[in-house]
């Protein structure tokens, strides 16, 4: 997931985001993002049964990449790693960041009359530099499990919310243009195809 602000515009160094399952992996390398219409972004992924050093070795890669691209999240397959898995450093509405991994994850949002949708505007970092509104419910919870297998859950409001919905997508082979209308996704084409030198095919390394 990609944004104008990047997940640490908003505090400063000092301020350590939530991480209460640990911090996220580093001493990982920096991939080229893969992009939208490559076959892996466009099926459900394959479901973490493993929790070894691979594993971890690969969620500090994605951390690398989210950080190179200046996002607030990124899914494995945005690596072109078919694995039902995602990071993410990302603010809620207060601006308070949380950081964490993700395997299998399952999302949740209000029903009823506590469901109230954020119109706000959404951009993927396998389709960069283009955004469009996307409505979303404007509070999620998704759980799943860690790095090593224990179940891992995290809620929030804000970009937050966006942020666990959009990578959930990810791990089932949606991307956000899949929501939305077709007039809107083609003016988003448009963007992103004027956007695309900036973006060459090994971006973010």
């Amino acid at each position: 997931m990609l944004r104008g602000m990047s997940a640490t515009d908003q505090h400063q160094p000092e301020d350590p985001p939530l991480a209460p399952y640990g911090p996220l992996p580093g001493g990982g390398t920096v991939r080229p993002m893969t992009r939208w219409g490559t076959p892996v972004m466009h099926r459900p992924q394959q479901r973490v049964t493993q929790y070894d050093d691979a594993l971890r070795d690969l969620a500090a890669d994605m951390t690398a990449t989210m950080y190179a691209a200046d996002g607030v999240g990124l899914a494995a397959c945005q690596i072109g790693v078919d694995l039902a898995v995602f990071v993410f450093d990302c603010p809620d509405s207060t601006g308070r960041r949380t950081v964490g991994v993700v395997c299998n994850p399952e999302v949740t949002v209000p029903e009823g009359s506590d469901r109230h949708l954020d119109e706000g505007e959404e951009g993927c970092l396998s389709y960069p530099g283009a955004f469009a509104p996307c409505a979303r419910p404007d509070f999620a919870t998704v759980e799943g499990t860690g790095l090593d297998g224990e179940p891992v859950r995290f809620e929030g409001d804000g970009l937050l919310a966006r942020c666990l919905q959009h990578e959930t997508d990810h791990t089932l082979g949606r991307v956000f243009g899949d929501r939305l209308p077709t007039k809107q996704r083609k003016r988003l084409q448009k963007t992103h195809d004027k956007a695309a030198p900036d973006y060459p095919p090994e971006w973010p390394t």
